[in-house]
Formats: structure tokens, sequence, C-alpha cells
């Protein structure tokens, strides 16, 4: 019997871009020191991707092994990025293991898959796309039904179209009202004042955020 739970958790496997040590560069963390487990694979092709390294590279890791290289570094913050993580249905296993063992564990999710099936103590980023990302057909709305006060909900912002676009999903949605709201401008496309003043012209009740890695390292560095 034992042979046989060993083998079964020999199994428990996910496909691995990247696993790094570095400073949080987005959403309300942004500055925190975190481990980045990045998975490969995504389902979607948003015009903007800064990873689409992650959509194949990768390598088959056992989960023990995941977890015992996250705490090596001896940081309580923990994010799952990709690609898209919840392609891999074994990550809501890695995430409950991870909460498990005392990380404060985020998600980055594009939103479009359920997000309900995740473990309750995860913090989950999930974007909503935006219509110059060519993606935001595939916003999985019913997702908004689920989120929590420690959710966040991101807008990546390329042009004044998404601007309004976002603003008329925030109030037809109340979002407001359910969690913190980030808007993030399309790196290299659209200038930080210019997405700063629209958000004060329109008063709008959002969070703005730069990639600060970005800005601390070459912007296409990974591993950062």
């Amino acid at each position: 019997m034992k042979n046989k739970e060993l083998l079964s958790k020999d199994k428990l496997t996910l496909k691995v871009n990247e696993i790094f040590y570095s400073i949080q560069g987005e959403s309300t963390h942004l500055g925190r020191p975190c481990v980045f487990v990045r998975l490969t694979y995504c389902n979607l092709r948003c015009l903007y991707c800064d990873t689409d390294y992650a959509f194949f590279e990768g390598e088959e890791r056992n989960m023990h092994d995941i977890i015992k290289e996250v705490g090596s570094y001896q940081c309580p913050l923990v994010e799952i990025t990709g690609g898209e993580p919840l392609i891999q249905k074994n990550v809501l296993l890695l995430m409950q293991q991870l909460c498990d063992a005392g990380h404060e564990v985020l998600l980055e999710t594009g939103g479009h898959m359920d997000i309900s099936v995740i473990d309750p103590r995860v913090k989950r980023i999930m974007d909503i796309k935006c219509p110059s990302s060519l993606e935001s057909k595939k916003n999985l709305w019913s997702n908004i039904n689920h989120l929590k006060k420690t959710d966040e909900i991101k807008f990546v912002v390329g042009t004044k179209k998404d601007m309004q676009w976002a603003k008329n999903i925030i109030e037809k949605y109340n979002l407001s009202h359910k969690c913190t709201i980030i808007f993030s401008p399309v790196f290299g496309k659209l200038e930080y004042r210019e997405l700063a003043e629209w958000i004060l012209q329109e008063h709008l009740a959002v969070r703005m955020q730069i990639q600060l890695h970005k800005l601390i390292w070459n912007p296409v560095a990974r591993g950062r």
C-alpha cells in the first residue's frame, strides 16, 4: 500500500516554466519579496503578452520538489503565475499545499477560467481582458460572482477605448464594492501619465499600477 501511495504522489506533476525569487512588481503587494512559480501553457493570445515564452517552454516537475524549492527561499509570499496556471488541474492541489505550509499564496489568472474551484485562502488577481487585448470575448463573467474582498481585478489598459470600456464594466457589475480594482498600462504603449490623467478625469475609484520589476531590471529579462 505504501508503494502505491508513493507512486501516486510521484505522479502529481506540473509543467513548470521557471521558479524564481524577486520583488513583486504588480498588485497591491507591489514591492514585497516574493517567490514566483511560473507554469507553462496559455490558451489566450493577448496582443500585449510579455510572457509568450511560457506558452510551451517548461519541464515536468514533481509537486513535492516544487514546494521544497519554494520553501528554500524562506519567503512567506508566493505567486502562482503563467501562462495560465488554471489550465493544469494539479495547480489546485499545489496552491492548497502551499497554503497548508503557511505561505501567503497569490494567483495570477486571465479571468477566462473558473476561479470558484480555488482554495479560499488563495488571493486571486484576476484579469478582465479589455478590447485591445483581442481576447475580451473570452472573459468568464460568472467569475465575478465568486470574488472575495481579498481578491483583485486587473484591467490592462492600452487605449482610451479600453479605459472607457473598463469604466462601463465596473459600473455594470458594481465591481467597486467587490474587491480592489487595478488599472495597469500596456508597457511601452501607453504612457503612465496618460493613464493617470484619465483616471483622475473620470474620478475612478481604482488603483493605478506600474510594472515595478520592469523598471528595476531589463523589461524583457526572465526570472524577474
